[in-house]
């Protein structure tokens, strides 16, 4: 089967033909003006399919261009589709005329609703013409799917991407967002169509599947996407619908929504003429992870009238992230070789994959998903904060963190080790860690309150205690952890049989200082060959070193009378 990518060696055709290039039935057509640039990305895929560079303009005859090739499937993965001029829609016509299947990735929401107008055409040719056949809507919508099932009616739904800082942005992508940045699009809000301006409106939102490394808090700004317009068409009543991008670094985000704000004072016309200078500068100006993710977050109510909320979590690890958008045109094509056609007609692929179809793809890379669910059910601190990940942890772990409405004690031993640095032994005396030794009688008192846990442990009559409660706003989904003037934003990732807890945040008095400068360490949980709860707790800080660490194992004893009085 032989599929001509239209920008087979851009961004995202380059990704699809890396996805497709396993596939030994296929002969993939990469094609643009450059022949060098294609017979590059050709050289450097895998071995599997067929690769061939073709020279394509699509400023041409686009017609007998394709006629010449005589590919099976044409696949444009060229955009920007908010820019294609007077007829944007005249590969799909040369499609049709020579009936052959197309998909395309199109992101801008009047070209893919604009896609049913060949549907009886398509139909009459028996071919498919599928459009918007990337995360948006397709990926979007699945999800939605999967979050709504159970629920009555859906009230709003808020999707989100932030895709990494070194992703590498297209040329094609910068110029579509500031095609439209600062301009009216057309939304649904309060149940009505409403006009809203893109990149000027934001929200914040923090993306963590349940056990994994959450991404930072990120700004998220609205754009012009697909789903503004496909989802209240497939759920009539839904109240309002919204979706947001996140890029990273923040203050080039930033930089980008003032501009918006130029073009909505019409200070600006667009900030198109700006494209080039604004690709050059997001490709430069990177740091922080190199990790991207995604989130859908539905909002409605079941049968009984409850209110739920349900969020399903992306996080992409590795420069994974990027292959994402052209995973569907890759489960579609996989579908297609197993004897799985689409059925003929033009429409956008909302419907044509299912989450289950994106997870195969995922798998195969480190690509971690999860769904949260609001319960009102009261559950103790880390079961709330793992969700349904909780379930995973070891039994032992788990008794030891099901901290419900009464105190829970818990004793056994440790080995202490302590920093000799001279500014060290002062940290070490203020907070009360304990003194250095072997086999130290330990005890642990959790005590909820609040919704949260004090935790008031004892070595050998040393004591020191600190408050850990459910975070919020920049610290959503982290644990908050209060030692003194010092208080640490932690993580709970789970790590195969181990609960790590990883340092996000932290501030001193109240005032956020650098992550660099925070206590960490190599601190987790987890299960000896006896079956008994163990800890390890490292705590370093930059520039003094390590300033102490306590590693032992737990067990909960029986509550009496006795154990709430003294000592």
């Amino acid at each position: 089967m032989k599929i001509l990518i239209l920008g087979g060696y851009g961004t995202f055709g380059g990704n699809l033909a890396r996805l497709l290039a396993k596939h030994e039935k296929l002969t993939l057509l990469i094609a643009g003006r450059s022949v060098n640039k294609g017979k590059a990305l050709c050289e450097s895929l895998p071995v599997g399919a067929k690769s061939e560079a073709v020279f394509f303009d699509r400023d041409a005859d686009v017609e007998s261009q394709i006629r010449e090739i005589q590919p099976d499937i044409v696949v444009d993965a060229m955009g920007p589709y908010q820019v294609y001029g007077d007829d944007p829609y005249r590969v799909v016509k040369a499609c049709l005329a020579l009936g052959i299947d197309y998909m395309d990735l199109a992101d801008g929401s009047d070209f893919v609703k604009g896609i049913g107008q060949f549907d009886s055409d398509a139909k009459a040719r028996n071919i498919f013409i599928l459009s918007g056949v990337s995360t948006c809507p397709v990926l979007t919508t699945a999800v939605t799917r999967k979050l709504s099932k159970g629920l009555a009616k859906i009230n709003s739904v808020k999707c989100g991407i932030a895709p990494s800082p070194y992703a590498g942005v297209g040329l094609n992508v910068v110029r579509a967002i500031t095609a439209y940045a600062g301009k009216p699009i057309t939304l649904v809000r309060d149940g009505k169509r409403q006009s809203a301006h893109a990149l000027t409106e934001s929200m914040r939102y923090t993306i963590c599947p349940p056990g994994h490394l959450p991404l930072d808090n990120i700004l998220f700004s609205l754009v012009d996407v697909p789903d503004l317009q496909v989802l209240p068409e497939l759920w009539p009543d839904v109240q309002s619908v919204w979706f947001g991008a996140g890029p990273v670094p923040e203050i080039l985000h930033r930089m980008l929504i003032s501009l918006s704000w130029l073009v909505r004072w019409k200070i600006l016309p667009t900030l198109l003429p700006f494209a080039s200078l604004f690709h050059f500068v997001l490709n430069i100006a990177r740091w922080g992870e190199h990790r991207g993710g995604m989130f859908v977050l539905v909002q409605g109510g079941n049968e009984n009238g409850k209110q739920i909320e349900r969020s399903w979590h992306l996080v992409a690890e590795k420069g994974d992230g990027p292959f994402i958008p052209s995973m569907a045109i890759a489960a579609i094509t996989r579908n297609i070789l197993s004897g799985h056609r689409p059925a003929a007609g033009s429409r956008a692929a909302t419907h044509e994959l299912e989450v289950d179809d994106y997870e195969v793809l995922f798998n195969e890379r480190a690509i971690h998903t999860g769904i949260r669910e609001s319960d009102e059910v009261p559950a103790p601190l880390y079961e709330r904060n793992l969700g349904p990940a909780f379930d995973r942890l070891p039994l032992p772990l788990r008794d030891m963190h099901n901290i419900a409405a009464e105190d829970k004690v818990a004793e056994g031993t440790a080995d202490v080790d302590v920093g000799n640095n001279v500014f060290a032994r002062p940290i070490h005396a203020v907070i009360g860690f304990p003194k250095a030794g072997r086999d130290i009688p330990v005890r642990v008192r959790f005590q909820p309150r609040n919704g949260g846990e004090i935790w008031l442990r004892d070595f050998a009559g040393r004591k020191f205690s600190s408050f850990q409660w459910e975070g919020h706003g920049r610290s959503d989904k982290l644990i908050l952890e209060k030692f003194g003037p010092v208080t640490v934003a932690l993580a709970l990732v789970i790590d195969g049989d181990k609960l790590r807890i990883i340092v996000r945040r932290c501030s001193v008095f109240g005032i956020p200082i650098p992550l660099f400068l925070a206590p960490n360490g190599d601190t987790y949980e987890y299960v000896d060959e006896n079956g008994s709860f163990c800890f390890h707790v490292e705590i370093k800080l930059f520039p003094v070193g390590p300033i102490v660490r306590y590693r032992g194992r737990l067990a909960v004893i029986d509550r009496s009378p006795t154990l709430y009085g003294k000592g």
